[in-house]
């Protein structure tokens, strides 16, 4: 082609209408619960790293690192051309789709731009709130879109007949960056330490799915003497620190109303204060998790210790 003259040119397709085949992968990890996670990816233009392989690859290591784990959800994870390879999954899945609580797509994930993250068409899902809860606290200049019928495939899974929780989680965004849709798309383009903190990115937020139970408070008229229970710091001062102040939240706010990132939300704490701050309320006494909320999870009598699940990249 290189060789041809500049001009007009005929072209012939040689090609055919009859029914073929379509190849993608599927990898499920199951939990005690049969709601699902999914995890989408495309790989469908050839020899592109950030838009195509660096989702597979963030996807690939986030499956194996969930493997073996005692997880409250079960995950289902994608390996698909783009926009057909949705469609015929969601054809084909439509009783599987129906488990789909919580999902992110993930897409050019690897080169140097910040996080942005686009919202399920639901908009306030708590995929959504669990995204910007994490990008906040955890990433600079994080960029948050409105859900547009444009894009990836979370425009499939957001379809109204199914109108799943799924937004896509990117750094720089489709169609910004001048490489994109190029040969200049390649393994220079991307980057391991920015592949090793999406990675950790998309862990922190399966972390607060996992973990985002509602708890009751056992002695909730007025404040519980912390410092017997060494829950509260032995000498006096000018205010507390943020993780006796995550105890003083979760304590506040478990009513068996508000779930943990609802009072992440609230305190302003990151999560995973929040998460810890529950855990050792209820070694020492003071908080149960709510039994309705681990409903088909996990057995009702089940000990604190042993429901906590925690898939936290360290």
């Amino acid at each position: 082609m290189l060789a041809l003259e500049e001009g007009e040119y005929e072209v012939c397709i040689d090609s055919t209408l009859q029914d073929g085949h379509l190849t993608y992968g599927e990898c499920f990890l199951p939990g005690r619960s049969t709601d699902e996670v999914l995890i989408s990816c495309h790989a469908c233009h050839p020899s592109l790293a950030n838009d195509n392989l660096s989702g597979l690859t963030v996807a690939t290591f986030l499956a194996h690192f969930l493997s073996g784990r005692d997880l409250r959800y079960s995950y289902r994870f994608l390996f698909i051309p783009g926009t057909i390879g949705a469609i015929t999954w969601l054809a084909q899945n439509r009783a599987a789709a129906e488990r789909i609580r919580h999902g992110l797509v993930l897409t050019c994930i690897g080169d140097n731009g910040p996080f942005h993250y686009k919202k399920s068409r639901r908009g306030n899902a708590e995929i959504d709130r669990a995204v910007s809860h994490v990008l906040t606290h955890y990433s600079e200049s994080p960029e948050f879109l409105e859900f547009s019928p444009y894009g990836y495939d979370e425009r499939q899974y957001c379809s109204p007949g199914f109108n799943l929780a799924v937004g896509c989680l990117m750094r720089s965004v489709w169609g910004s960056f001048p490489e994109y849709h190029t040969s200049a798309d390649n393994l220079d383009f991307i980057h391991p330490q920015q592949l090793a903190g999406s990675l950790r990115v998309c862990t922190a937020i399966l972390d607060v799915l996992e973990n985002n139970h509602r708890y009751r408070n056992l002695n909730p008229f007025c404040e519980p003497q912390l410092g017997k229970r060494n829950l509260y710091r032995s000498t006096g001062g000018d205010g507390v620190g943020e993780d006796i102040n995550a105890r003083l939240w979760v304590l506040n706010l478990s009513d068996g109303e508000f779930s943990l990132l609802d009072i992440a939300e609230r305190s302003s704490i990151p999560f995973l204060l929040i998460s810890q701050a529950a855990d050792l309320l209820c070694q020492s006494g003071l908080l149960e998790v709510i039994p309705e909320d681990l409903a088909g999870q996990m057995p009702e009598h089940r000990s604190h210790e042993e429901s906590s699940s925690r898939p936290i990249l360290k």
